[in-house]
């Protein structure tokens, strides 16, 4: 009888610890595809929100219309962002009516055809984006949705604010797409009609499961196209959304139940004491695997919100903290300050010395802003070259303080792959809840304050101020006016004549561009010219320009026409080409044109800058340098390249009368110009002195107010009829030696 109970309770005992170890592999296995499938759904919540970066966004909406779309814009902020930045393989922006309006694929801007390719496997998560219908596809947690629960300015526009994220076969190749509105984040009247949608595809290939597989410690995951026959590994079917299979995953399990199946099992023959003690020795290993478990669980979790690369915290766990700030019960009037930190021309140490070197600088910065942190205060990098320092609560001047500590962490060089590297940072700060009552606010703010900073020469900290916030928004107004102004065709040109020193006559007059907003009036060229270069609305600017000169040149037959180019039309616009058509559309001579470029052009001159401004020449043109003598202008660049005029700038023409260094400068230049067989225009005239010393000195032509001020293209027609040759006077005041 205790034999039998012994043999019975010891094969008792067998098959529970047999069971056991099954159970133990079973649900290890569980768990792990469990993990699988909530990896792959992050995936698809992840790349949502790397789109919303761009896709909730006034800019996106404003630049990307049917009309019109800047694509160094969508460029810079889709294609290159989301692919470099990201990982996502293709990027595609469709209209509202799912017209294919940019396409980026194989890190380059494509035509917007080719999306027609991708249509046929896209078309239902397009659809399920559009009208939220998910009959044709197999329905997901929608984890991103979770992920929007503070972005506040969408929260009245759940119609226009859509997604949606799936896996299906593209090319028979599983692929995460993703689908997402673009829609303004502040301005929600910016938004007319169907907004656009941004489509991208992030190819699941083996690094993207290897990366997966790395994170959930299956480091030999792999999607295999049959499945895996090997002791020990485990082959699912990968099943995408459209009901494809489209290959097997497959992976090492880790099997804790096996030390039951191999150690103990064999032991339960010694007896029901060595039993006993094994069945001891298997609970505390199963207590140590689920310890374990548990770390690497808290693992993941700490680096779901911490940046890879520096360590640091990352964006995710920095809003958590000013929200957690922001919402505090006990918060009080208690304030917060954020430190909007940028590193100052980190893309040139990029390009210069790679990629490497600049993680290298990241992790430098990152080590050299920790080591200077204060209680109370928490660091995170934000992306890129990005960091912002949160501290909260704070004293009303502690803002200074912070940003004098960043300024000493930035004031020794870094060691950057043996080299010592100088670098800077520009810091934008803002105060809640001052001046933001969430995080998208206030990180908002400190971002139009680090603009400030960047604008106002690098390398300092501005506190964000409410006019700067009236600035920003006086610069979109001027920019989406003056879009309206080319639209519209209500920019003008005015005219300045060009005086001949031998003659007295007038041998050529300058176009002028001048802009009479209907609110502000006129408005100088130096204010919106440059917020027509940040917005990408220069390239078409210049166009205009061109179009309208040629155009107003045949009432003047018998006379020279100088128009400014800028070095925007040469980095963005096929200036050649464009010069090719309105030669042939007005009918023009080229030989009556000269083109004044400044010195901006030959500063980036490239082989591709030296060949247009060939091929310029080529077709009949005449090349100015406009306003030599300021900046860093050269004497070689007189030698280096074919210019027929150069234009002396108002700077060195004011001071000319009682200053020998000017008056030796400006006789240098007119000498090696002459000699050169190059024609010399002195600009801004504005006495008879100043023209007769010009004169003297050999300029072959003058231009300024003394002769006329610029003038529209009327009254440059009845100038042209009445005006008298005017002789330079011979006898020069001021101008010895």
């Amino acid at each position: 009888m205790i034999a039998t109970a012994v043999v019975f309770f010891g094969f008792l005992l067998l098959a529970i610890i047999a069971y056991a170890g099954w159970s133990a592999n079973q649900t290890a296995t569980e768990g792990e595809s469990t993990l699988l499938k909530n990896a792959f759904n992050q995936s698809i919540a992840r790349a949502l929100n790397e789109q919303k970066s761009v896709a909730w966004w006034d800019d996106a909406v404003v630049k990307i219309t049917d009309k019109a779309i800047d694509l160094d814009f969508v460029d810079a902020n889709f294609g290159i962002f989301l692919t470099e930045t990201y990982g996502h393989d293709e990027v595609y922006i469709l209209n509202g009516e799912d017209r294919p309006l940019y396409a980026f694929q194989g890190a380059e801007r494509r035509d917007p055809s080719i999306f027609e390719r991708r249509r046929v496997s896209m078309e239902a998560v397009i659809e399920e984006a559009r009208r939220g219908d998910q009959a044709k596809l197999s329905r997901r947690p929608d984890s991103f949705s979770e992920l929007q629960s503070n972005y506040r300015k969408l929260a009245g526009a759940v119609e226009v604010a859509r997604w949606a994220g799936h896996i299906i076969s593209v090319a028979g190749q599983p692929a995460i797409i993703a689908a997402l509105t673009i829609v303004p984040n502040v301005n929600m009247s910016l938004l007319k009609g169907t907004p656009n949608l941004l489509v991208s595809i992030t190819y699941i290939d083996q690094p993207f499961i290897t990366e997966i597989g790395r994170s959930l410690l299956l480091n030999d995951l792999a999607l295999l196209s049959s499945p895996a026959q090997r002791y020990g590994v485990v082959s699912e079917p990968f099943v995408v959304d459209d009901g494809a299979t489209v290959g097997y995953l497959s992976w090492t399990t880790r099997r804790p139940g096996q030390v039951l199946l191999t150690i103990i099992l064999p032991l339960v023959a010694l007896g029901t004491i060595a039993t006993g003690i094994l069945s001891m020795t298997m609970l505390r290993r199963l207590r140590r695997t689920s310890e374990e478990l548990a770390k690497r669980e808290s693992q993941a979790r700490y680096e779901s919100k911490h940046d890879a690369l520096s360590g640091l915290p990352n964006r995710v766990n920095m809003v958590e903290k000013i929200e957690k700030f922001l919402h505090a019960p006990d918060r009080g009037d208690r304030r917060a300050v954020a430190a909007y930190i940028d590193i100052d021309r980190f893309k040139d140490i990029n390009d210069t010395l790679g990629h490497d070197a600049g993680d290298q600088l990241i992790k430098a910065v990152a080590a050299r802003l920790k080591s200077r942190l204060r209680p109370k205060e928490f660091l995170s990098r934000f992306g890129g070259d990005e960091f912002v320092i949160l501290t909260a609560p704070v004293a009303s001047r502690h803002s200074a303080a912070v940003a004098e500590r960043v300024a000493q962490a930035f004031a020794l060089p870094f060691a950057v792959n043996g080299q010592n590297i100088r670098v800077t940072a520009s810091v934008g700060l803002a105060f809640a809840p001052d001046n933001g009552v969430s995080a998208d606010e206030l990180m908002r703010h400190a971002d139009i304050a680090l603009y400030r900073a960047k604008n106002t020469g690098r390398d300092r900290a501005v506190t964000f101020t409410e006019e700067m916030a009236q600035e920003v928004e006086h610069r979109r107004s001027i920019e989406l006016d003056l879009r309206e102004a080319l639209e519209s065709d209500t920019l003008r040109l005015n005219y300045q004549p060009l005086i001949s020193c031998r003659t007295g006559e007038i041998c050529g007059i300058e176009a002028l561009l001048r802009w009479n907003h209907p609110i502000h009036g006129e408005i100088p060229p130096a204010d919106f010219i440059p917020i027509a270069e940040s917005s990408g609305l220069l390239p078409a600017v210049g166009e205009w320009v061109l179009e309208r000169a040629m155009s107003d040149s045949t009432r003047w037959p018998n006379i020279e026409i100088a128009i400014n180019l800028s070095p925007v039309q040469f980095r963005h616009l096929d200036i050649d080409t464009t010069l090719h058509a309105l030669v042939a559309k007005h009918g023009i001579d080229p030989r009556r044109f000269v083109l004044e470029i400044t010195e901006g052009v030959l500063l980036e001159a490239s082989e591709r800058t030296v060949s247009i401004l060939d091929e310029i020449r080529g077709m009949g043109f005449k090349i100015a340098l406009d306003d030599f003598g300021t900046r860093y202008s050269s004497l070689a660049y007189l030698c280096n390249f074919k210019f027929d005029k150069i234009k002396i700038d108002r700077s060195f023409i004011g001071s000319i009368s009682n200053d020998e260094t000017s008056r030796r400068i400006v006789q240098s230049v007119i000498g090696l110009s002459r000699g050169l067989g190059i024609d010399v225009v002195a600009e801004g005239i504005e006495t008879e002195n100043e023209a007769a010393i010009m004169t003297h000195f050999g300029c072959t032509e003058l231009q300024g107010y003394y002769f006329s001020r610029p003038i529209n293209a009327d009254q440059m027609t009845d100038f042209l009829i009445l005006f008298q040759p005017r002789p330079i006077i011979a006898q020069v005041r001021g101008a010895t030696g």
